[in-house]
């Protein structure tokens, strides 16, 4: 492996990656590692090399592998990194070896990555906390923000209240004097959601959302954040108030599906006309242009203790913390048994990989 001394490398610089050679929804079995080797004279003028020390694993990344996003392999998986550059271009005059970043682009599960100055975002910090920002943090922070058009003392509610974006969206919606109900799979996911300033958490393994929301919500939801797809989905339509606003940012119950078609059982069309309701769909790639923006106000209220940032690096786990590109499968699958808590993170540590 390279040297990594005071901010600077040796050439050539050989690293691993995380490759998609099969197009599957398994993440299991379309990935392998694969070594790759870098030369100085190989090199763009405004490219900038960065030492990733913390991925973050998203419910897409299964997406990713299985074609959904078009990509063809073999392709570098992965989606969003935080790591520390470690050597510049010529032509790069916005970063300098040591400064930490951010980076949010496919090829993100590797030990080093080589990208244009432009694509890595400066961060104050290589807290792990902050990659929490990168995706989950903007999905919500952005699609509440354009599409929400949230009022004081509406009723919120967040699908998958206590996973990786759902924390953004119960603290954001809170922080704008909304009522908040957050859906959740255990007592202790309900515990964290109370210590986010949620309102109401639904644990729904042992309440029925649709009733709890005819009984205790009779005049419907006014906005609600969803990610779980299904039956979720469609109690979520049944409950929206009158002008009511839904935000569809993923749909986590069909990804491992071999196949899935995002149609409803409900009659939407008939619900929707009937309330003045909306059904607004969010995909964060629509919106890169304003990342910088959010990540910078989402730091800054991290920062003046407004937003707590949950984290999940896999410690309380049997075989430890997440660390190394071999722990990432793992990861992937640890996110759809519903047991994680905040954003899951893995620890990339060069000295510490084994043979995946």
């Amino acid at each position: 492996m390279a040297s990594y001394t005071k901010g600077l490398i040796d050439f050539p610089l050989t690293f691993r990656k995380l490759v998609c050679t099969k197009m599957t929804q398994n993440f299991r079995e379309a990935i392998t590692l694969n070594t790759a080797t870098v030369s100085k004279e190989s090199l763009k003028p405004n490219e900038v090399i960065i030492r990733s020390k913390y991925v973050g694993i998203n419910a897409s990344d299964i997406n990713v592998t299985a074609g959904r996003y078009g990509s063809k392999p073999p392709f570098t998986v992965g989606m969003e990194a935080l790591g520390e550059v470690v050597w510049v271009g010529e032509r790069c005059s916005s970063l300098k070896p040591g400064d930490p970043v951010a980076v949010n682009n496919i090829g993100s599960f590797s030990e080093y990555l080589v990208l244009p100055e432009r694509t890595a975002l400066r961060l104050p910090s290589l807290k792990p906390e902050h990659l929490a920002f990168i995706i989950s943090g903007t999905t919500a922070s952005i699609s509440l923000e354009k599409l929400g058009d949230l009022k004081p003392k509406e009723n919120v509610l967040v699908t998958a209240a206590a996973g990786g974006t759902g924390q953004f969206a119960v603290q954001l919606a809170a922080l704008a004097g909304c009522h908040v109900i957050g859906t959740c799979s255990s007592d202790e996911k309900a515990e964290f959601l109370r210590s986010l300033g949620c309102n109401r958490p639904i644990n729904y393994t042992k309440e029925d959302l649709g009733q709890v929301l005819k009984n205790e919500y009779p005049r419907g939801l006014d906005v609600v954040y969803e990610s779980m797809g299904g039956d979720i989905f469609n109690t979520c339509v049944r409950n929206l108030a009158v002008r009511g606003r839904l935000i569809v940012i993923g749909m986590i119950t069909d990804y491992q599906k071999e196949s899935y078609k995002a149609i409803p059982t409900v009659p939407i069309q008939q619900i929707l006309l009937s309330k003045s309701a909306s059904l607004r769909g969010f995909f964060l790639l629509h919106y890169m242009r304003e990342l910088p923006k959010h990540i910078g106000e989402l730091a800054k209220l991290e920062s003046e203790g407004k937003l707590k940032v949950g984290v999940d690096l896999g410690a309380h786990l049997p075989g430890g913390p997440f660390r190394g590109l071999t722990s990432i499968p793992d990861a992937v699958d640890y996110l759809y048994t519903k047991k994680s808590k905040g954003k899951i993170v893995v620890t990339l540590h060069d000295d510490q990989l084994s043979k995946l």
